[in-house]
């Protein structure tokens, strides 16, 4: 009988990452690669990817990746959609049949433009008719989810192992400048496809290993902001406050980081006059976004990449460098699948966001 000790426990889900800071194009089995030394920290209810760069040729357009549960919902769907947007293009996502992958739904991508009439009458920009559009399919419309709405990025996600989600949707066809990617572990929630990982609201995407004690608190405060947490995992409620932070405050991603990952009381009293004053403000009016408990996240923006421990490190996350690439990923072995040569690797402090963007003039 093996001992405490001898038997290897997971710590949880399984997250990873890559992004080429001169924005060269990864082809998507680099990063399906990353997540099979991971296979045993998911337990086939999640799996799923986010890609950059991946729609050149639409890359004006925002990209709603949709899951229907049958032929009428997205009729029904796209007419709401065409009352607001110009659909530019429409198709099936191409997917593959594989004994893995059971009970898919429908999956539809539209390449849709808002309607300048649409955005004078409600008096909206572009971003937040995107947002309302959101909200409003995937708590009103029964039986449709938009699970992707950014440019130039897609999200491809599913409910079983994530290299067996890489085969479905035929990720080695795609190559993007950056690539995140999730294995889920659910302990609380159910595994459904569309409680699969990343979770996105325009270009920025979440992938988490954790578990959110505080996401009670944070939801009902991002609730008050027309935000709608219906997707039953603690995940999504990131995805909306980053939005929140990001695209409505204004704040930058290290900003962010400090709000969501805040210093303690007793660390920010013996930082430089300027740096305290700036923590102490953001931590008196976004106390209600300090998120707690274990987690380690990835979140993927158009130009980047950010990772975040909580501030006590309890989640394991390490980053690696090879030329103008940077991984990471939960495990070591992970960033060695993607680049056996990775150089410079290291455990990131907690609290301490790593942001990686591509270098100015590549995108």
């Amino acid at each position: 009988m093996q001992k405490e000790g001898q038997v290897r426990i997971p710590s949880g889900c399984a997250i990873a990452a890559v992004i080429s800071k001169k924005a060269d194009r990864i082809p998507g089995n680099i990063i399906t690669e990353a997540m099979k030394p991971m296979h045993d920290r998911s337990n086939g209810l999640g799996g799923g990817f986010a890609a950059y760069g991946i729609y050149p040729e639409y890359k004006d357009f925002y990209a709603f990746h949709i899951f229907f549960d049958q032929r009428a919902t997205r009729k029904s769907c796209e007419q709401f959609l065409k009352e607001r947007f110009e659909i530019m293009k429409s198709e099936m996502i191409p997917t593959r049949k594989i004994p893995a992958i059971t009970d898919e739904p429908i999956i539809w991508r539209y390449f849709v433009a808002p309607l300048k009439s649409v955005l004078l009458s409600m008096q909206l920009d572009e971003n937040e008719l995107v947002v309302r559009t959101v909200m409003k399919i995937n708590t009103e419309m029964d039986g449709a989810y938009i699970f992707s709405s950014g440019k130039n990025m897609g999200t491809f996600k599913a409910v079983g192992f994530p290299e067996d989600v890489s085969t479905f949707y035929r990720l080695e066809d795609y190559a993007g400048y950056a690539w995140t990617a999730h294995g889920r572990y659910p302990t609380n929630t159910p595994g459904w496809w569309g409680g699969a990982h990343p979770f996105t609201l325009l270009d920025r995407s979440v992938v988490h290993n954790g578990e959110i004690s505080s996401y009670d608190a944070n939801r009902r405060f991002i609730e008050m902001f027309g935000y709608h947490c219906s997707l039953q995992t603690d995940t999504e409620v990131i995805t909306y406050i980053m939005d929140y932070l990001l695209r409505l405050q204004k704040l930058t991603p290290r900003e962010a980081a400090s709000v969501i990952a805040a210093p303690f009381w007793s660390t920010i009293q013996k930082l430089p006059e300027e740096q305290k004053k700036t923590l102490t403000y953001l931590r008196t009016i976004f106390s209600s976004l300090l998120i707690t408990g274990p987690f380690s996240i990835i979140m993927g923006f158009t130009g980047g990449l950010m990772a975040l421990n909580d501030r006590l490190k309890l989640r394991s996350m390490v980053v690696g460098e090879k030329e103008d690439k940077v991984f990471i990923a939960s495990e070591e072995a992970a960033i060695r699948m993607m680049e056996p040569d990775a150089e410079n690797i290291y455990a990131p402090a907690g609290g301490e966001p790593v942001i990686v963007t591509v270098e100015e003039g590549h995108l």
